[in-house]
């Protein structure tokens, strides 16, 4: 699956471990039931973990130090679980990897991705790219304060009309 990263295409580095099979060597992104068994693998690779809607992103704290990467899932675009997640990793855990967002995403939701905390969005294969960059875009104004640190728009207009 193609990846976008601030509206491009970008290069996949990381293999999904399989149920059942031993972990693969290089970059792994395993589901959390497997992760004290990925953080004890002898492994050159980055780690990186998938979590799904209804697991709590705390359960990551004690092993944040060691991941590259973490893929949130969106299993209907309506499902804003992963939302919250992405927040939580980034404003209460601190967590300064790669989120990534996979799943039924719309490009609409794109930007409110980036403004949670995602880096990396898992697209569909033959994804027009276009669509996502003019999402990337559409929005120039925020009415919230976001992981960004950009000036909401009431507190933008205020300092510039106190000059």
């Amino acid at each position: 699956m193609p990846l976008l990263e601030n509206g491009q295409l970008k290069e996949e580095i990381w293999q999904v471990a399989i149920e059942g099979e031993a972990l693969p060597e290089g970059n792994v992104l395993v589901p959390l039931a497997r992760l004290p068994e990925a953080l004890g693998r002898n492994s050159d690779g980055a780690l990186g973990v998938l979590l799904a809607p209804d697991e709590d992103v705390e359960a990551l704290r004690i092993a944040l130090p060691r991941l590259t990467a973490v893929q949130l899932t969106f299993p209907i675009f309506r499902d804003g679980r992963a939302f919250t997640q992405a927040r939580a990793l980034r404003e209460h855990l601190h967590f300064k990897g790669v989120i990534r967002a996979a799943g039924h995403i719309l490009p609409d939701q794109y930007e409110f991705l980036l403004r949670c905390g995602v880096t990396e969005v898992v697209v569909p294969e033959k994804t027009d790219v276009s669509m996502w960059e003019r999402a990337h875009k559409a929005f120039t104004v925020a009415y919230q304060p976001s992981i960004l640190n950009e000036a909401p728009e009431g507190v933008a207009l205020r300092r510039y009309l106190s000059r």
